[in-house]
């Protein structure tokens, strides 16, 4: 039997690195990926080597492979357990003669085409393949989303501090805490809130620009006495600053209370961070992301999509696109902002939005638990201004971006896919040419 026969290359995720982001979750098309409160980690018997999570992994910490037995693949219950990747196997550790007579037997029905996959993994484009069907909801949400930024978009610069730098993190001054959202309750008796936080470099460089995040590292340790791994949060402001002309930049954190599935916890990151104090200093590392970045270009449309936290990169183009405004130095295209949340009040930043011109943004707010009103969501308010989108989809200069919970997705995607169709336009075509010029940026968690 030959050693190509028993030998696979698996893809793992380097826990040192992965700043557990949840993107390579999100986007995986077959579902190979999950994760605990640990590690995020990749199914082994149902990657199908398609490329689609490295591009868009802010660190590169997905874009890991070790070459190991096929039958002593490591399982996800190994991989939960990793601080870091496992050695690189020896060749004579990955030879017929180290594996029993059960291994070997195991081995010889590996599949023959994955293993044709395997061998020619290398030359397999992330962006080969696209969903061959006009029917959204039977493909995953995510295969239309671009992992490159549009063609304008500004030199960004990534992992300038982290784990793999050659330093590991920069210091940060806070200057700012301010809440941004009502303070409601959450299950009757937590407070739940949104704050706006700033935080300042002094003299240390570190260049940003709208659609980037950046890691917060928390102080203490984790419940296996390790440090806390950083967390990941969407940078609000612009490129030039929170307050230009200084070093400095700013985040929106809710107050984390509750699990996906509505138990109670209470969010070390989130609340570390709205917690902090004006003069407070703050470990940070970054910054991440190459693909989420907003057009440069005169006339240059710009549709953001988004739900609660996931206005902080929305808030961020839009200010640089109005300090450009301002300056008479852009003559920017349309912008429309599609802004979901369970109620006004738990809406962030509300207030400075319904101050900006008419001529400047065009804004659709979506309430679901509004008492006494029917629930409305992002996908709804899309649907009801189809008219002018239409137009936009046509539009090559036209760029769309979607940031917030998960759950979002799928509709969203699904609502352009029948504002497309209703117009007479083609969405396989439509939607392959959005992603392939990096047009069509899906960011969720």
């Amino acid at each position: 039997m030959s050693t190509d026969t028993i030998v696979i290359k698996q893809h793992v995720i380097d826990p040192e690195i992965c700043i557990r982001c949840n993107t390579c979750e999100a986007i995986c098309p077959v579902g190979a990926i999950t994760h605990d409160s640990m590690n995020y980690v990749v199914k082994a018997d149902i990657c199908n080597l398609c490329m689609d999570c490295i591009a868009p992994c802010p660190t590169g910490s997905i874009d890991n492979w070790r070459m190991v037995p096929k039958a002593k693949a490591y399982s996800i219950e190994e991989q939960l357990t990793w601080f870091e990747l496992p050695a690189e196997l020896s060749p004579e550790e990955l030879s017929p003669e180290e594996l029993s007579p059960e291994e070997l037997a195991a081995a010889g029905g590996a599949d023959a085409a994955l293993q044709s996959t395997l061998a020619s993994h290398e030359a397999t484009a992330s962006l080969a393949s696209l969903p061959n069907t006009a029917v959204v909801s039977e493909t995953p949400s995510a295969s239309w989303g671009a992992s490159i930024p549009p063609w304008s978009a500004a030199h960004v610069y990534t992992n300038l501090y982290g784990p793999k730098a050659a330093e590991k993190t920069i210091t940060a001054t806070v200057t700012g805490n301010a809440r941004v959202t009502e303070v409601g309750k959450q299950q009757g008796q937590q407070d739940y809130d949104t704050h706006h936080i700033v935080l300042d470099f002094g003299h240390m460089p570190f260049p940003v620009l709208e659609g980037q995040s950046i890691g917060i590292v928390p102080p203490g340790m984790d419940a296996n006495g390790k440090a806390h791994h950083a967390r990941q949060y969407s940078i609000a402001s612009p490129r030039n600053g929170e307050r230009p002309g200084y070093n400095n930049l700013s985040l929106t954190i809710k107050r984390v209370l509750e699990d996906h599935d509505g138990q109670p916890v209470r969010g070390v990151g989130s609340n570390y961070m709205c917690d902090l104090q004006v003069g407070d200093k703050v470990q940070v590392i970054g910054p991440f992301g190459a693909s989420f970045l907003m057009p440069n270009h005169p006339k240059s449309n710009i549709v953001m999509i988004c739900t609660g936290t996931g206005s902080a990169p929305m808030r961020a183009m839009t200010e640089w696109r109005r300090r450009q405004r301002a300056s008479g130095k852009f003559e920017g295209g349309k912008l429309m902002l599609f802004f979901g949340a369970r109620t006004q009040q738990e809406l962030p930043y509300f207030g400075p939005l319904q101050n900006l011109p008419k001529d400047f943004i065009d804004i659709e707010f979506a309430y679901s638990r509004t008492p006494g009103q029917p629930k409305r969501y992002v996908q709804d308010a899309l649907r009801d201004r189809s008219a002018d989108l239409a137009p936009l989809l046509k539009d090559s200069h036209t760029f769309f971006y979607v940031c917030g919970l998960k759950s979002m997705e799928l509709g969203v995607v699904m609502a352009l896919q029948e504002i497309a169709q209703s117009a007479g336009m083609d969405w396989d075509s439509v939607g392959g040419t959005l992603k392939k010029e990096g047009r069509l940026h899906l960011e969720t968690y």
